[in-house]
């Protein structure tokens, strides 16, 4: 099958742009002007006017979770409350408008305490007992890492005359002793997950479609998601490998989450390695988590947090569990993408690969997700020792208002320091770690050029010196983000031999005044050369 999109400014690089693209069979095959390509191309391939719009290789999100993406757009949205009350009262409408019987567990997503306009309360088991005392209610906090639970929640878990201590996570106290239902980190969640609803196959293929369909909306053509994780492992790679096959509208690299050895054994034992499948669905790296969030202040720090004396957050894994689990996976040929927040918990990631990084250099492709809380000796470490670092600029929206809060003025000054990491050679690439934000690239785009939350303040931008310019910023979305799956050589551009993987905007990006960004809409996504959303 032959396509013709002509009458566009197509990206190709820097400072670089084309008229037209010729492609066959999914694949870009010539880059030219207008009257190249409609010469070139034969007489009967379709062809799309793209109307002088702007066209850019398709978004690569270099970390997110895309099945709870699907999950969060059936459950209770909070991620616009600003108040407990309004919490109280998004949970009623739903159980309302979706008539959920009673004893039916009922989830939410995306509350955010320090949005609350009364004051940075967490919703506790009292604010959710006002919504219901006959249905257990689970509300995940935005960070992923925090949940709150109502009272019959804590009882059906069997948490609530004794209350287990979890390594790892945590169960906060009433001072009777009592569980106040806020919930930390995801070792502690586990014991709530009895309560949760057991999906059928019909309702999972619901779920991961919403989830393709709104990437699709989004630009998104490629996604590196952890939705892989401990035991699941053969349900959920059989679900996605349906799924990517029979609808072809989005390329997966699957980050696989293994906690223990036994866990990582059991997933080598079915015969994964990272760089196992094809086009549509590949085995990406072993995921690990080491620290939290900052918000939750669960991330792990060296020093205690700024506005909280005495706490330096949570350890998931110990420094020992940790080169176990990295020495493990990098002996069996897998590459590796670890969770740290916090300057600890990055340091212990880059201690524990160090220890397996040899003279030939990090052919694996061993990375670090988030990389937030950072100094320059840090980063020199990622140069000196080539890790990857998958950064997610839209945190900047929320975190630019609490990071001088948390860690002090003059660590916050050297953390995100997107500029600085471009500028040192690092390899960078772009996620939003979605559902934690949106999956929207122009939102992370704004963020990383910007450095101003989505309401454009502050006026100058936070730390304006890391702002990175729009072409670096497309490039580590679309390039950085192959890098890390080994397909630079296949995706990331619009030059011939590349996939077909693009999308069309309603401006252009980079040549606009840089503060109109955020207004850019998508008009069309491409995967393989296939229109999979058009507005």
């Amino acid at each position: 099958m032959h396509t013709v999109i002509y009458h566009a400014n197509a990206y190709v690089a820097r400072d670089r742009f084309a008229q037209a693209l010729w492609i066959e069979d999914g694949v870009i095959r010539q880059v030219g002007s207008d009257e190249e390509i409609l010469a070139a191309a034969p007489a009967d391939a379709q062809r799309i006017d793209a109307q002088g719009h702007t066209l850019v290789p398709g978004f690569i999100d270099s970390h997110q979770h895309l099945y709870h993406v699907g999950q969060n757009l059936l459950t209770v949205d909070l991620s616009h409350c600003t108040s407990l009350d309004q919490i109280v009262e998004a949970g009623r409408q739903f159980i309302q408008q979706h008539q959920v019987p009673p004893g039916e567990t009922v989830q939410g997503w995306g509350w955010n305490q320090d949005y609350f306009t009364e004051g940075p309360q967490m919703p506790t088991r009292h604010t959710l007992d006002q919504i219901s005392t006959e249905h257990p209610l689970l509300f995940t906090r935005a960070c992923g890492h925090v949940m709150t639970c109502n009272t019959l929640a804590l009882q059906k878990a069997g948490v609530w005359d004794e209350v287990p201590q979890v390594e790892g996570g945590q169960l906060d106290l009433e001072e009777d002793g009592r569980p106040n239902g806020i919930v930390r980190e995801s070792n502690a969640k586990q014991l709530f997950d009895g309560l949760l609803p057991q999906e059928t196959e019909a309702k999972q293929e619901q779920i991961l479609q919403a989830a393709m369909d709104y990437a699709a909306k989004k630009g998104v053509t490629s996604v590196q998601t952890n939705d892989v994780a401990g035991d699941n492992f053969a349900q959920m790679l059989s679900l996605y490998d349906r799924i990517t096959h029979d609808r072809r509208s989005l390329r997966v690299y699957m980050q696989c989450c293994m906690m223990t050895k036994e866990q990582l054994q059991a997933f080598l034992d079915a015969g994964h390695r990272t760089g196992k499948g094809d086009e549509w669905l590949k085995i990406g790296p072993l995921k690990m988590f080491t620290d939290g969030s900052l918000g939750a202040r669960t991330a792990l720090m060296r020093q205690d947090y700024a506005d909280a004396p005495g706490q330096r957050g949570i350890e998931i894994l110990t420094q020992q569990e940790l080169d176990e689990l990295v020495r493990m996976a990098d002996e069996n040929g897998m590459q590796i993408a670890i969770h740290a927040i916090g300057d600890k918990a990055n340091e212990m990631v880059l201690d524990s690969y160090q220890k397996v990084i040899g003279p030939e250099g990090n052919t694996h492709r061993h990375g670090i997700v988030h990389c937030q809380i950072t100094d320059l000796p840090m980063l020199k470490r990622y140069q000196q020792m080539d890790v990857y670092a998958m950064v997610q600029p839209i945190f900047l929206h929320y975190d630019l208002h609490i990071v001088e809060d948390r860690v002090g003025k003059e660590l916050a000054a050297t953390s995100y320091a997107f500029h600085t990491m471009n500028q040192m050679g690092l390899h960078v690439s772009y996620g939003t770690d979605s559902p934690v934000e949106d999956m929207d690239p122009i939102q992370n785009l704004h963020c990383a050029v910007c450095r101003q939350d989505l309401k454009h303040f502050p006026a100058g931008g936070y730390v304006p010196e890391e702002r990175v310019d729009i072409f670096q910023a497309v490039d580590d979305y679309t390039i950085g983000g192959a890098q890390n799956a080994f397909e630079e050589n296949q995706k990331g551009r619009l030059q011939p031999g590349y996939l077909a993987d693009l999308v069309m905007l309603d401006q252009d990006i980079f040549h606009v005044p840089s503060d109109k960004i955020l207004d850019t809409q998508v008009l069309m996504t491409m995967v393989g050369g296939k229109v999979v959303y058009e507005k």
